[in-house]
């Protein structure tokens, strides 16, 4: 399958510059600032999507504006409507709503050991400076986000066979691909 994966916050240009502001862990800054930068980003890489999805491509996202929701919206504060208000501005229909969007969900525990086991704790990113009462907020938020949204959990303390194997199976569950 063709494909075009975009993580946000990144990409070529502007989005991956906006990137490293973003997980630049020792740049003190607003919430609404950080959904800004999100959101400016998003909109570069939204016009990438869109070039891909015109050339028949499928695109594959790690992240989208659900995680701005957690962790501007739940773990900062900012009002989860006024996000999906400056996203709608800046993306598109096709950005709203994506043919399937899964939430990987780990424990906090679990979280916590893929930070550590990286090896880069010397100069945790922004987001990861935060505290425990931080994560545990944007966590439920995901399962919040999840359980309104109808969209389908899956376990990412698992192997990555067996996260690729529920993906793909929920690929087929809407008919996206054929059985397997």
């Amino acid at each position: 399958i063709d494909s075009l994966t975009i993580h946000e916050p990144a990409g070529p240009g502007i989005a991956g510059e906006i990137r490293k502001l973003i997980k630049n862990g020792e740049l003190a800054r607003d919430p609404v600032t950080n959904l800004l930068l999100f959101t400016a980003s998003r909109h570069e890489t939204n016009l990438l999507g869109q070039q891909a999805i015109k050339a028949g491509k499928w695109l594959l996202k790690a992240r989208d504006w659900s995680s701005t929701e957690a962790y501007q919206g739940q773990g900062e504060g900012v009002d989860p409507e006024f996000i999906e208000k400056i996203t709608r501005m800046f993306t598109d229909d096709s950005y709203m709503a994506p043919d399937l969007k899964v939430i990987l969900a780990v424990t906090d525990d679990v979280r916590a050991e893929r930070i550590a086991n990286r090896g880069d704790l010397e100069q945790p990113d922004t987001f990861e400076k935060r505290g425990d009462d931080f994560q545990t907020r944007v966590n439920q938020a995901y399962l919040e986000i999840a359980k309104r949204d109808n969209l389908p959990v899956i376990d990412a303390s698992k192997s990555i066979q067996q996260i690729h194997e529920a993906i793909m199976d929920e690929i087929v569950k809407r008919g996206l691909l054929p059985s397997r």
